[in-house]
């Protein structure tokens, strides 16, 4: 019986997937209104730049990776999100690539776009005034990246935010089960499922798909806000330990009772988003006024 209930969700939960991927690029007409929005085409793939309308001149450029299990596209929740920090933080651009998106494709054409996007972003802007931000997927996308990028010896941002990365798609930590009775967004499961569409059909995975295990030596200034209510909270618990292990500096932000991308919900009452929130909006303009 468990088994044909699973099955069933994860039938739900790949329809519901479709669904987003074809109208996740959709922008919010209230974010339209409120924010500059342009758009490229690059490697056959959407680029949207998107200002503050009184934004003369950036003091601060983030590279934002969207999540959605890597099946769904860019949501209305992320622009939001994103029209709120536009709105709070006013001489900042921001930077969103809609990236490719399995089963059509794979990690590695994933990889093949971001790390020229990222390459040109990087020659064209002081690499201290550059953020590179993802939330779920999007933060272990983020996060592999910046290891990728170390290893090419490319300059590193001046910070690196994950808010609740997955890091791991095998999601073979065994303390996952137990958070799992208690997260009523996430499902291992469903999560396993989109992770092998992610890795590709023949291949192996690696860092590049769970950065949990890769390179350290390159990354700088990473800030992790996560969620205990989260069933990839204990892969964020177990990365800070090599981090710390290995003497890397990174601040984590961990909400009690929290769900998962808690943080993009600003006004949501439950789980003190709009403290944590508010939170994330006085690190970035920090990073802007040290940098002026």
């Amino acid at each position: 019986m468990k088994l044909i209930v699973g099955f069933c969700v994860l039938i739900f939960l790949g329809i519901l997937f479709w669904i987003k991927q074809i109208n996740g690029s959709r922008i919010p007409i209230k974010v339209i209104k409120r924010c500059k929005i342009k758009k490229y085409k690059y490697k056959k793939r959407k680029v949207y730049v998107m200002k503050n309308r009184k934004t003369t001149k950036s003091n601060l450029v983030i590279l934002y990776i969207h999540g959605g299990s890597y099946v769904a596209g860019i949501m209305k929740e992320h622009w939001l999100f994103l029209n709120n920090i536009c709105k709070d933080i006013s001489n900042c651009t921001i930077i969103i690539p809609d990236y490719p998106l399995p089963p059509k494709y794979n990690y590695k054409d994933v990889f093949c776009m971001m790390e020229e996007l990222y390459s040109e972003i990087i020659n064209n802007v002081d690499s201290e005034k550059l953020i590179v931000m993802g939330d779920s997927a999007g933060g272990g996308l983020s996060l592999a990246l910046m290891q990728k990028v170390g290893i090419d010896n490319k300059l590193q941002p001046g910070k690196l935010i994950l808010i609740s990365p997955w890091l791991d798609i095998k999601m073979k930590n065994s303390k996952i089960d137990e958070i799992q009775k208690v997260d009523k967004i996430l499902n291992k499961n469903a999560l396993k499922l989109a992770g092998n569409l992610y890795l590709g059909k023949g291949n192996i995975d690696n860092y590049l798909t769970s950065p949990i295990d890769g390179p350290l030596n390159k990354l700088k200034n990473i800030t992790i806000y996560t969620g205990t209510y989260d069933i990839l909270n204990p892969d964020v618990h177990k990365f800070v330990k090599r981090c710390k292990k290995e003497k890397l500096h990174i601040k984590v932000k961990q909400t009690e009772k929290a769900v998962h991308v808690w943080i993009l919900s600003k006004n949501y009452k439950l789980y003190h988003s709009k403290e944590d929130y508010d939170e994330l909006i006085f690190e970035l303009k920090e990073r802007k006024n040290n940098e002026r």
